[in-house]
């Protein structure tokens, strides 16, 4: 037996299997990346959704708060229903360090105006405005830093015409408590 070839044999099927194993995990690890930014691109979506249907449903309440509905309860309800507790649990197991900082300060801006509604702040009223705007920074804020991640382009307020996140300069109730208290 020639011994030459026999090692030749086995050294080629060693290299040929290595390159088989390594190329499988190399896919692998391509698929669960590709896994995890799925999943993280529909749990982006999911939370600024819930958050959006809380939101709507806090101005509802807002601007025409019912005699017979406890505020407290249906502020609460609005989230709840909305299932954002539930999305902001996937969103701190999926989502990268910045996203899920953003997504946490959003939910806490949207936890205030709740508070504020619960509280009975109308949506012509100063407190209802003092929550409202640092909540829509945080949204755009949380935008921001989903687009940087998913797609390296980030926005800015120019790119809208605007200067600023929040809206204020937008808003007509406040724009007129401006002036109000300039006059």
């Amino acid at each position: 037996m020639d011994w030459g070839t026999l090692v030749a044999t086995l050294g080629g099927a060693v290299i040929a299997i290595s390159g088989t194993v390594l190329a499988d995990h190399l896919r692998a690890r391509h698929d669960d990346d590709r896994g995890l930014g799925a999943r993280r691109r529909e749990v982006y979506i999911d939370f600024i959704a819930a958050a959006g249907t809380a939101h709507t449903r806090l101005r509802e309440l807002a601007q025409s708060p019912d005699a017979a509905t406890e505020l407290e309860a249906a502020s609460r309800a609005a989230l709840v229903e909305a299932r954002l507790y539930e999305v902001r649990e996937r969103l701190f197991i999926d989502a990268s360090a910045p996203v899920a900082g953003a997504g946490q300060v959003m939910f806490e801006r949207l936890r205030a105006l709740r508070r504020e509604v619960a509280a009975g702040a109308s949506t012509s009223s100063p407190a209802f405005h003092d929550a409202y705007h640092p909540y829509i920074e945080a949204v755009w804020a949380y935008r921001v830093a989903v687009r940087d991640e998913l797609e390296g382009r980030s926005l800015t307020p120019a790119d809208f015409g605007w200067t600023a996140w929040g809206g204020r300069e937008r808003c007509p109730q406040c724009r007129q408590s401006v002036l109000a208290a300039h006059s």
